[in-house]
């Protein structure tokens, strides 16, 4: 399990069990949005080109029970996020790509492309790029089944 927003990249938070908080207008229009996840198991290893310069990252494993919640009505919505692999890859010129499989959530805010607020749980792969500079995401494709967060907690 990967959820991800401008604010942080392919990680979870520094506690998995810690929730992490959008205001209004960034993970979903119109109300404050919780994420927590919970349990799982997950693994990284970063890779080094022979001069010491990382170029890719993969994290895997067991995903966490992801639960979305509204807090302005106290709605969630939960999913047991079974398992996810992220390969993320360190560009020339600065950006990343990663590449996500399995259960991943994914939210965009209004200055990512394209523009959220949208919060989406997705069963299959997505691919975005990340630019650290600016802090922009931008979706560059998705296959599979996409649960729409904000719309099921409306």
């Amino acid at each position: 399990m990967i959820f991800v927003a401008a604010l942080f990249a392919t990680a979870q938070p520094a506690e998995a069990d810690d929730p992490i908080v959008l205001d209004p207008g960034l993970g979903c229009p119109g109300f404050a949005l919780q994420l927590q996840g919970t349990g799982g198991n997950l693994q990284t290893k970063d890779f080094y080109d022979k001069n010491g310069n990382k170029v890719r990252t993969i994290t895997a494993g067991k995903g966490v029970l992801l639960t979305y919640t509204n807090l302005s009505t106290g709605k969630s919505i939960t999913f047991d996020t079974s398992g996810s692999v992220s390969k993320t890859t360190y560009n020339a010129d600065g950006t990343y790509t990663v590449r996500a499989s399995g259960h991943n959530g994914l939210v965009l805010f209004p200055s990512d492309v394209p523009a959220g607020p949208t919060t989406t749980q997705y069963t299959g792969t997505i691919v975005y790029t990340i630019d650290p500079t600016t802090g922009v995401f931008t979706l560059v494709s998705s296959s599979g089944q996409a649960v729409d967060v904000c719309a099921a907690l409306a």
